[in-house]
């Protein structure tokens, strides 16, 4: 398909040569799809802010092979090496203080003090990131607020020509963006994602607070609007509005056009895998309105439930 790439040692060099003249191009990583440029480059930087549309005061996430090419932009703290040990390469995305002498440029961390700094799982990305002199800029591949894409093809309906080089893989695996922790001033989830507070305090074992509110932009994810289809949704649903869709979980659902069940058995990872991909479904289907029942505010259903409500803003 145009545009779209296979995965392929080939293609994988194609990707590294573009990325090294500055051109952005769209990756998948575990989470969910993204526009990736080269962290170090003003000019790749500048690309990915236009093409998403996205406000000079939201920071990108910087995507690193490992601790070794990260150390170069960032202070590695205690707190982040018993994080990184048994979470990362994965869905978590940490928030550092920026070394004076990096070389990411001040566009990307919207000229804070800090980056956000992830490795991601994905072996595609992994294998390109290998390869490269220099970290990789990598938000999700989507128009500012709008929702975010979970296979090659949801980049395709959203960028078109724009984007002239899609590594594909298939569908994300996870769904949902990773979770960020700031370990910087005050240790905080700042989005929740996959891996959750209760799992970050068996590790750290020390108090850890979840943002609440704020009017500072640190990280990415906190704009009150995000991820969203476009249309009026009502979150917490016993029933649905005429002519709207239904968004439900678990077997007691009958079968219908307008419903839309994101796991019968009630499988919080499934449905996190799903929503996105029902969401864009709906959307597409021409609908105007969305209910969605009440999802239990546990694991990565917290995730789901924070995506839900940025997205019914």
């Amino acid at each position: 398909m145009k545009n779209i790439y296979k995965n392929s040692q080939q293609n994988i060099k194609k990707a590294k040569r573009l990325l090294k003249k500055n051109k952005v191009i769209a990756v998948p990583t575990e989470t969910v799809y993204g526009l990736a440029g080269n962290a170090y480059s003003s000019s790749s930087i500048k690309k990915i802010y236009k093409l998403k549309k996205r406000p000079k005061i939201n920071p990108l996430i910087i995507h690193y092979y490992d601790i070794k090419s990260a150390k170069r932009d960032v202070y590695i703290n205690k707190d982040f090496l018993k994080l990184y040990k048994k979470f990362s390469p994965g869905p978590i995305t940490f928030i550092l203080k920026k070394k004076k002498k990096s070389k990411v440029s001040y566009l990307a961390n919207a000229n804070l003090k800090t980056i956000a700094i992830r490795f991601p799982r994905n072996k595609i990305i992994r294998s390109l990131l290998k390869i490269l002199e220099f970290p990789l800029a990598i938000p999700s591949a989507n128009i500012s607020s709008a929702l975010s894409p979970v296979s090659s093809q949801d980049v395709l309906d959203e960028f078109g020509n724009k984007i002239k080089f899609i590594l594909d893989d298939g569908q994300t695996n996870i769904g949902l963006e990773s979770t960020v922790i700031s370990l910087y001033d005050k240790i905080q989830i700042i989005r929740p994602g996959l891996i959750n507070l209760k799992q970050i305090k068996q590790v750290l074992k020390k108090q850890i607070s979840s943002l609440k509110k704020t009017n500072r932009i640190v990280s990415p994810g906190i704009l009150k609007k995000h991820y969203s289809p476009g249309i009026p949704i009502e979150l917490n649903s016993k029933k649905k509005d005429y002519n709207a869709a239904f968004i439900v979980l678990g077997k007691k659902y009958k079968k219908d056009k307008d419903v839309f069940n994101l796991s019968k058995n009630n499988n919080l990872n499934e449905a996190a895998r799903k929503l996105y991909k029902t969401l864009r479904k709906i959307k597409n289907l021409g609908y105007k309105k969305i209910n969605v029942v009440k999802i239990p505010n546990i694991k990565i259903g917290i995730a789901i439930n924070d995506r839900l409500k940025k997205a019914a803003n």
